[in-house]
């Protein structure tokens, strides 16, 4: 089996480190806050323990679940197992531990996983049902190319703020309820503590507001790397081009009810489950069909030019 290097992404790699680097300035910055605000340590303590060991334990049997995705064996489906064994063999990376297939018309296909040996990749009914051979094969290379680029155990990572986040907004309201609020800080009166609370409201807001936006700008790129690397592997970017179009396109003919059974995946699928270019896409966490569509075209020339 011939292998195909796509090479180190170095500007993947420098904005994966800028994204956990900048986060881990969030972080101490939130937990200091919360500190400051008088909540008990060792509420806090425990939480981030918890948080951190059921993202990196628990992380993909999530995703699984949230999805209704059903992990397959070669039993099952020979076909997808096979191609994926062969695309993982030309990568030079192991073949991801799990594959699963949600039963949903919407076509579609994620990757999930803390490590290239813990991965799973999963992929819509719709999807095998729409896209030809050639199309499938080029969307399971570019969810290896993530597991590959670990982009997914940096994301992963990454949503554990964001995550705290907004847990921590919904608890903050409940402890303002029951006077918990800066509980170790009485003697600054109710004045303070009221300025208090609207100080850590407004932390953690802005806390989930920029990890939201750090995560986006890596999010975005890491699909235009994982389409290039796809690319490179079949060594016919085209394909790639053609399922995408396929998947955009067909996004118009399903369902609003099957839509939504799947939206919440939306931040791990090839592309979202959108159906519109408005001002919804300019929070997504992909970047547009169109564009990526050009870069492959871009590739496909250049390709041709070096034959």
């Amino acid at each position: 089996m011939r292998q195909r290097s796509y090479g180190r992404d170095t500007e993947l790699t420098l904005r994966m480190f800028f994204t956990m680097f900048m986060l881990g300035l969030l972080y101490v910055a939130f937990i200091g806050l919360l500190f400051w605000a008088g909540i008990n340590p060792i509420v806090i303590g425990i939480f981030a323990v918890v948080m951190v060991l059921f993202q990196y334990f628990g992380s993909d049997k999530l995703v699984l679940a949230t999805t209704r995705a059903k992990v397959v064996t070669p039993q099952e489906e020979p076909a997808l197992h096979a191609t994926v064994e062969r695309l993982a063999a030309m990568a030079d990376m192991p073949k991801p531990k799990k594959i699963a297939v949600m039963e949903t018309h919407v076509p579609n296909a994620f990757a999930t996983g803390r490590n290239p040996k813990n991965s799973v990749i999963a992929v819509t009914r719709g999807l095998l049902a729409h896209l030809d051979e050639r199309e499938v094969e080029a969307v399971l290379a570019h969810e290896l190319a993530h597991v590959k680029n670990r982009d997914v155990m940096v994301l992963t990572w990454a949503s554990i703020i964001v995550i705290m986040a907004g847990f921590l907004m919904q608890m903050l309201f409940w402890m303002s309820l029951f006077g918990g609020i800066g509980g170790g800080n009485r003697d600054r009166g109710g004045g303070n503590a009221f300025m208090i609370m609207l100080a850590v409201y407004a932390g953690t807001i802005a806390v989930y507001f920029l990890s939201q936006v750090l995560i986006l700008a890596l999010s975005r790129y890491r699909e235009l790397a994982a389409d290039r690397a796809s690319a490179i592997v079949t060594g016919a970017p085209m394909q790639l081009a053609s399922a995408l179009s396929k998947i955009s396109n067909e996004m118009y003919c399903i369902p609003e009810k099957d839509m939504r059974q799947v939206e919440h995946a939306n931040a791990f699928f090839i592309i979202p489950a959108l159906k519109s270019d408005g001002v919804a896409s300019l929070f997504s966490s992909h970047p547009k069909v169109d564009k990526r569509i050009e870069r492959l075209q871009a590739m496909q020339r250049e390709m041709e030019r070096g034959l």
